[in-house]
């Protein structure tokens, strides 16, 4: 096992990660992952229960954090009570997101915003804060979800792909920004994985779901697993000279034809 240590002052101590929407899904898949390397893994949720039983799977490396993103003006006392706690945050992993699949003409103005002030104002929100602690320890990794929204036109999901593409500029000023204070941001661009969600809506629609498949050249989903370890890569030394970068993990499903 990898042990993920690092250095503040003259006490060594494990790295501290938060990972938004860790407590189900390709979110929960990372925080194992970070859990399983020795790193001690917030996992930031909106509903008790469900971040709670998260935590007690996840082992003695958990921490639960209840938090609803959307309530901006909440995130920066957050953010500085799991910093003083912890003793500091190293990586950041803005993972959770909303969707709402709706024809383009019956998409509502509050609709649409309200996926961007999830999807987009509160990572903005959050990085910002995180970015305050990762600035005095003069280093860090920051990771963004993307989607295959943002690569190419999907029906439907005009707020969500307005707010996935957001997310890929962002992560590319943001590692500009921040490469004087030590901090590296990249971004992780899943295309179709294998969840309880994707499953259920692709088994539904054998259509849709051989388009996909027909369009990845793998010619087959990913796992939850596969997000996790590229998560991984960027949070780890081993992508210690990488900043600004969006990788697709998905099969060829970008570049298919």
């Amino acid at each position: 096992m990898l042990l993920a240590l690092n250095l503040r002052g003259t006490n060594m101590r494990k790295k501290i990660a938060l990972i938004t929407g860790g407590n189900s899904g390709l979110g929960f898949a990372t925080a194992k992952k970070f859990c399983d390397e020795n790193i001690i893994t917030y996992i930031i949720g909106r509903t008790y229960d469900k971040t709670e039983k998260a935590q007690t799977q996840l082992g003695p490396n958990a921490r639960s954090y209840i938090l609803d993103l959307s309530e901006l003006e909440k995130i920066p006392s957050a953010v500085k009570q799991i910093a003083e706690e912890a003793g500091g945050i190293d990586i950041l992993v803005n993972n959770a997101g909303i969707n709402m699949k709706k024809n383009f003409l019956e998409v509502e103005d509050q609709e649409f915003q309200s996926i961007i002030h999830t999807n987009l104002t509160s990572v903005f929100v959050i990085t910002r804060e995180v970015t305050k602690v990762m600035k005095e320890q003069n280093s860090g990794s920051i990771i963004n979800i993307s989607s295959m929204a943002a690569k190419y036109g999907i029906p439907k999901v005009v707020a969500y792909t307005a707010s996935k593409a957001a997310i890929e500029g962002m992560t590319r000023s943001m590692a500009v920004d921040l490469a004087p204070y030590g901090i590296r941001v990249n971004c992780v661009a899943p295309g179709f994985i294998k969840t309880k969600m994707s499953s259920k809506a692709l088994d539904s629609d054998p259509e849709r779901k051989n388009k996909v498949l027909n369009r990845t050249p793998m010619a087959k989903l990913g796992d939850p697993e596969d997000i996790a370890d590229t998560v991984f890569y960027y949070a780890s030394n081993m992508s210690k000279f990488t900043t600004g970068t969006i990788l697709c993990v998905d099969g060829g499903n970008s570049i298919g034809f």
